[in-house]
């Protein structure tokens, strides 16, 4: 008896069609044992596909070649977010070096944004690197932040991202307390 019939799984084996290759074709010289992979094999191969089918988006579905095998299926999606990747990278960056922080959110979900975004990167291949995302988030800050700005170049230590966060909170809760207390004067 073979591994995959000695293992009980309450649907079969779902990842065996990308697990491995399609086993050869059922002849009359096959062995039960190559009979019953190659059954498990195909009804993986069924579920798998219907399964990516099914939770895959339809203007995807339409310009993916049709075939019946599910691991030539992923590498055809594969295949088709290569030239994705790169565009999607490329407006990463944009937005990563253009964002600027308008008070319409808080900073901390500011900070997050710009993070998110450099993840984003790092999982296409483009790694950022944290002190350079520091300076980034200190660079779309706008000008009321220019003393807190100021402060972090003449101090000697490097902030790390949770640093900067807390920082960044304290200072943005530091100017709305102070844009509490001012006057309006009319003449």
């Amino acid at each position: 008896m073979e591994w995959y019939e000695q293992v009980q799984f309450p649907f079969g084996i779902l990842d065996l069609d990308v697990l491995m290759d399609k086993p050869e074709e059922i002849t009359d010289e096959s062995t039960a044992d190559h009979i019953s992979l190659m059954r498990a094999w195909e009804k993986s191969n069924r579920l798998g596909l219907m399964f990516m089918r099914m939770t895959i988006a339809n203007n995807i579905k339409t310009s993916l070649s049709q075939t019946e095998n599910a691991l030539e299926f992923l590498t055809a999606v594969k295949e088709r977010f290569k030239s994705a990747d790169k565009s999607l990278a490329g407006t990463l960056m944009a937005e990563l070096t253009t964002i600027k922080y308008d008070g319409n959110r808080g900073v901390q979900e500011h900070i997050l944004n710009i993070t998110d975004k450099a993840a984003k990167l790092n999982a296409l291949g483009m790694v950022v690197d944290e002190s350079f995302l520091v300076q980034f988030i200190l660079k779309s800050l706008p000008s009321q932040f220019g003393p807190f700005k100021i402060h972090y170049n003449t101090n000697k230590d490097m902030w790390n991202l949770n640093e900067l966060t807390s920082m960044c909170v304290q200072e943005e809760v530091r100017l709305k307390q102070e844009g509490n207390h001012s006057v309006l004067v009319l003449t």
